[in-house]
């Protein structure tokens, strides 16, 4: 064979060879973990619904925060109340109060887990009890919702930028998310933007490894009755935005088939193993 016939050969040998699909990486495990982040009374949620339907009805509500470990990153979804209310006595008479058991680092520890091991936190909205405990990671970068951030930047009525003054003041490393937001690039861990409650709102579809599906719903709904009947709390900044991000919260549940938690409902925590124990 003539040399110029064997350069052409070996040409388009190479070609092919590198035209050839790679396989595909194999997916990073992932799975999720509930973390305790608080106790409430409601004596009178007349405040949860702008219809007046909840007035002088009582219920337990609690504070959920969620530990996503993809691969060997992890994600905070939500911190809870403030660090400063553990063991504070719970007044189970007044008309609203709460009280905090374990911190977000406590906990951790307890997993074997250090602070500076979260790489992000997601916080579904800016207030007080979703947002307490942010400080607790400031090497986090901070995922909020771009409608909320703004608010905590302009001092907007109804908000405190005091626990996420790290990242709204000072040097923390934000993403302000405007739409939805893949955190992990792949898909399956996905905030959702639903404003209506705050004008960032987001809550955050998660898909396990073992081909389950969650939605968790930050406070689109505090508990199970609000959500089957579009209830609209009288706090919540935008009426129409609501139920248009209810609407299309349920029909994401519908098209995944996912287990929806409701964050605030005490009913909902046995939705996931307990705490020690991963889902996946």
């Amino acid at each position: 064979m003539k040399p110029i016939a064997r350069i052409i050969l070996a040409a388009l040998a190479a070609t092919t060879l590198t035209g050839q699909s790679a396989p595909p990486a194999p997916a990073a495990p992932l799975a999720i973990m509930r973390l305790d982040c608080g106790t409430f009374v409601a004596n009178d949620l007349d405040g949860f619904s702008d219809t007046g339907s909840m007035k002088g009805l009582a219920k337990p509500l609690t504070g959920s925060c969620y530990l996503i470990r993809h691969g060997e990153d992890y994600l905070l979804w939500d911190t809870g109340i403030d660090a400063s209310a553990k063991g504070k006595p719970l007044d189970r008479n007044a008309g609203f109060d709460f009280t905090l058991d374990k911190t977000l680092v406590e906990q951790l520890a307890e997993l074997g887990i250090g602070p500076e091991k979260i790489g992000r936190v997601g916080i579904s909205h800016y207030h007080f009890d979703h947002s307490g405990q942010a400080a607790s990671f400031p090497q986090a970068t901070l995922l909020i919702g771009k409608g909320d951030f703004e608010a905590l930047k302009a001092g907007a009525p109804g908000t405190d930028a005091r626990p996420l003054a790290h990242w709204v003041s000072g040097p923390g490393k934000v993403e302000a998310v405007s739409g939805d937001k893949d955190v992990f690039g792949d898909g399956r861990v996905v905030m959702l933007d639903l404003p209506g409650h705050t004008p960032g709102h987001h809550g955050l579809l998660v898909r396990l490894s073992g081909g389950r599906t969650l939605l968790l719903t930050g406070d689109l709904a505090h508990f199970r009755e609000n959500y089957d009947s579009d209830g609209v709390p009288r706090f919540n900044t935008d009426r129409a935005d609501t139920l248009a991000s209810l609407d299309r919260f349920k029909k994401i549940a519908g098209v995944e088939g996912a287990t929806v938690i409701v964050q605030h409902d005490a009913r909902d925590i046995g939705k996931l193993p307990p705490f020690g124990q991963w889902a996946q």
